[in-house]
């Protein structure tokens, strides 16, 4: 008559033999060759009292016996680390006693309604126990609710089939205490998988046996090779039923406890947060000696100074305020900004006191450092509301160098969005960060600061601003015209209204007023990247040949693209081309030397990369920009990983030409400016004006102006999980950055040639770790790669004739990559067993391929030179 739990037998005794097994390794590895361990041990259990109201109201004592633990598989002596060892010496002889001690079930329906235990046991203890109390937790029909159990408040669904029941619990539907995070980028995340399944077989109406599984999986999302699993195993088997003690005759449960023993207390049956203590760890300034000497300003290119930085945030994540300032304030100028990159990646409470307590915004001489913190604080993986408000202050404050407050700015806008990407839109401080960069920019009268929020909107990218950045992109002077037209170029196309796209064409066609050529070329593409229509793109090619002269060839260069390259707005492109009137001979056979161009880097089955060139000249030769980007997407999103612009205007009056229409009152000016992922860094400007042109030309040493250095954490994924019996696991995952961009331009007169370049070098190293921590014992894998390389960009032009000559190179240098693997199960004594596999490989240096007309121009290019080289007299 039982149908809804199962039901205990009076004056029985119950004994069965229990397991729980753990296993760590590669995603696809087998078991038998796992890092892990086995609990096993008797278990006992008595029926004490029946509700005489209701039969399907139990009260059942549990006790653990005969405890054994060993290895989860078979090992020679030499590699077992509980060889030799007592059940006692391995768990601890208070810990032991405390698991051996029994605990009382109330289960009505089959449902756990008190879990009944011991007060000040150890946590660790206790966990394993409501691991065990939860097995006897089941329903005899079938149909989903949400339980509590040891995992938290879950969706669980049953399956009923006779003396079978299939208990499936969905693990991403749990509510339970536990820290941790997540990157900000989808693609440079982890992707996780957890299921759990635990199937019962009933004899004579209560559990004959038990068999539960639980498996966690977790990736790389950019390199699904790089990756851990965990499993996790429970058994429990009948043995023999005998004669047992008689029930306890009471009307209510808290009569039949306090009979029992007065000190049972009744607690939660989901498992309580705890953490072992590390023993002999380093302090953290001893940490920093240990690796201080790999992040010297000249290693920063080294996977080596990747590896210690993510090593160093670990650590500052476990220390206290005091214990950081200390080590910020030991240090010198040389290392202090790489301790500034580390402090602030961190992201702790403490971590982000210190910084803010050591740095002095008052004080233009600690800029460096300042604009360090900034930067850091601009990738940073999982930036809080705390964060936002403490710049927000500090740009309200007093900011001693103009720059930085510019940084400040921009950095507030690259955390509105991080904030609003998690959900966070409506948060006090970032309403106010909003209002503030909005409400600044309409009273904004000097073209600097305009200049400054515009750039805070491209990072934050906020729907409110498009008519803003409408109104400036349309009515504003150059530079602020161009700004505002690129900050929309960075929206996702579903945010361009037909208002966007009718301003965007008003200013391509130039029917209210004369623009400049750089900010027509980018109103162009976001027409032709928008789902443009077929009058559209029609009059977009109508207009080539009617253009200046280099942009007819740029702008012909787009259209070649976006067919070659298969872009979404291809196939109305194909369509407009069948008409006659827009696809002729004298249309596409435009002279000129600027390009676009797009190709793959890596197309692979996790993620793809592209890269694209593209180059505007004035008529006179004279670069005006040229613009380098690289896109990282995988099925779902994309990364903005880097894009390099280098602006130049006004230069005519150096080779004695003539300007373009509409540009012969631009000022002379040439600068750069970066996306570094996703997030636009302060433009660097390499001269402004005549006066300072002439002077830097003459001095020039045609040394590269460093544009980013420093160490920026990319991946950053830390989730604990409670594993069904009892034990917490944790899976780690943080990849860092080891950067080093500097660009230059050159002149030279006597060959009347130009020359940009752009050095990316670059060193990434990441780390996982995914371990089990039982106070006893620690399992768990570790995993690392390491890759180091270099990316040239270098365009040479030469206007001693035209159509000029140009020369773009992208090489990139053959670069070192290798992967690492340790299985580890390690002692609080120190014993320790590991098994280390790892692999080298260097991938071959690389010119990418541009197109056909670039490499027939390079051909020319150097071989005029080397007919030059010996004419000196």
């Amino acid at each position: 008559g039982h149908t809804t739990g199962p039901s205990l037998n009076n004056d029985k005794l119950y004994k069965f033999a229990y397991s729980a097994e753990v296993y760590v390794d590669q995603v696809k590895a087998s078991l038998q060759k796992s890092a892990g361990y086995r609990i096993s041990s008797g278990v006992d259990v008595n029926l004490l009292w029946r509700n005489p109201d209701n039969d399907d109201d139990q009260l059942i004592k549990i006790t653990i016996k005969d405890v054994q633990v060993e290895n989860v598989n078979e090992r020679p002596a030499a590699k077992n680390v509980f060889k030799g060892k007592s059940t006692e010496n391995i768990i601890g002889k208070e810990y032991l006693e405390a698991l051996q001690k029994p605990i009382v079930l109330e289960l009505v329906r089959g449902k756990v309604k008190t879990f009944y235990s011991y007060q000040n046991e150890p946590g660790f203890t206790q966990n394993i126990k409501r691991g065990l109390a939860s097995l006897f937790q089941l329903q005899l029909h079938s149909g989903s609710s949400r339980e509590v159990d040891v995992s938290g408040k879950c969706n669980t669904t049953y399956h009923v089939r006779q003396d079978q029941v299939t208990k499936i619990k969905d693990l991403g539907s749990c509510e339970i205490e536990k820290k941790g995070f997540t990157s900000h980028n989808q693609i440079l995340d982890v992707g996780t998988k957890a299921t759990s399944a635990t199937v019962y077989v009933l004899e004579d109406s209560f559990i004959k046996s038990v068999k539960a599984e639980e498996n966690f999986v977790f990736v790389l999302n950019y390199r699904r090779k790089t990756g851990a699993k965990i499993v996790s195993k429970q058994r429990l088997e009948l043995k023999s039923v005998q004669a047992g003690l008689g029930l306890i005759a009471a009307k209510q449960v808290a009569s039949v406890i306090k009979t029992l023993d007065p000190n049972y207390v009744a607690m939660p049956l989901e498992a309580e947060p705890v953490k072992s203590k590390c023993k002999k760890c380093p302090s953290l300034s001893e940490h920093w000696q240990s690796i201080r000497e790999h992040m010297h300003p000249d290693k920063l290119s080294k996977a080596e100074a990747a590896k210690s930085f993510l090593s160093f945030i670990q650590n500052i994540r476990k220390a206290t305020k005091e214990e950081i300032l200390k080590v910020i304030r030991s240090e010198n100028k040389e290392f202090l900004p790489q301790v500034v990159d580390a402090v602030t990646s961190a992201q702790t409470p403490e971590s982000l006191e210190a910084i803010l307590e050591f740095l002095d915004f008052k004080d233009a001489s600690t800029s460096i450092l300042q604009e360090r913190f900034l930067y850091a604080c601009g990738f940073a993986s999982h930036p809080s509301e705390t964060l936002l408000k403490s710049l927000t202050e500090k740009f309200k404050g007093d900011v001693a160098n103009e720059e930085i407050r510019e940084t400040l700015v921009i950095v507030m806008g690259a955390l509105i969005r991080k904030l609003c990407d998690r959900g966070g839109c409506k948060l006090p401080a970032v309403a106010e960060a909003k209002r503030l960069i909005l409400n600044r920019l309409e009273k904004a009268t000097k073209g600097d600061n305009v200049q400054m929020y515009l750039l805070a909107l491209k990072n934050a990218l906020l729907p409110e601003a498009i008519p803003v950045l409408l109104k400036y992109a349309e009515s504003g002077e150059g530079p602020i015209s161009s700004l505002a037209a690129t900050t929309l170029q960075r929206y996702d196309p579903s945010f361009l209204t037909k208002e966007v796209k009718e301003t965007m064409n008003r200013i391509y066609h130039q029917t209210r007023k004369v623009h400049e050529k750089t900010v027509r070329t980018t109103a162009a593409a976001i027409i032709l990247n928008s789902n443009p229509s077929y009058m559209e793109v029609k009059n977009i090619l109508l207009s080539i040949g009617e253009l200046p002269m280099e942009m007819n060839k740029y702008m012909l260069s787009m259209i070649q693209d976006i067919l070659h390259f298969e872009m979404p707005s291809s196939k109305t492109v194909r369509q407009v081309l069948k008409d006659m009137r827009t696809h002729n001979y004298d249309r596409f056979s435009k002279m000129g030397s600027s390009s676009a161009y797009t190709g793959y880097i890596t197309r692979g089955p996790d993620v793809s990369s592209t890269y694209s060139l593209d180059i505007l000249y004035s008529g006179s030769g004279i670069l005006r920009r040229s613009n380098m980007n690289i896109h990282v997407f995988d099925r779902s999103t994309e990364l903005h990983a880097i894009q390099v612009v280098i602006e130049a205007q006004g230069l005519e009056s150096i080779i004695a030409a003539t300007p373009d229409e509409g540009e012969e009152n631009l000022d002379s000016f040439a600068g750069m400016s970066a996306i570094l992922f996703d997030f636009q860094l302060r433009p660097v400007t390499f001269f402004q004006g005549y006066g300072d042109l002439m002077s830097k030309m003459l001095s020039a040493t045609g040394d590269p102006m460093n544009v980013v250095k420093g160490l920026v954490l990319l991946t950053d994924y830390l989730q604990e999980i409670q594993l069904q019996s009892g034990p917490v696991a944790s899976a780690e995952f943080l990849g860092g950055l080891a950067i080093d961009i500097s660009g230059g331009m050159e002149f030279s007169l006597w060959y009347r040639e130009s020359k940009t370049n752009v050095k990316n070098r670059v060193a990434i190293f990441v780390a996982g770790n995914t371990e089990v921590d039982s106070f006893f014992i620690k399992t768990g894998m570790e995993t690392t790669l390491e890759a180091e390389t270099a990316l040239d960009f270098i365009s040479t032009v030469q206007f001693s004739q035209y159509p000029f000559l140009v020369c773009m190179q992208m090489d990139r240098v053959e670069s070192p990559f290798r992967t690492h693997m340790t299985k580890y199960e390690s002692l609080p004594s120190g014993r320790r067993y590991t098994a280390r596999r790892g692999k080298a490989a260097t991938l071959a240096g690389n010119e990418y391929p541009l197109h056909q007309e670039n490499s027939n121009m390079c051909k020319k290019v150097f071989g005029a030179k080397s007919d030059s080289a010996g004419s000196w007299f």
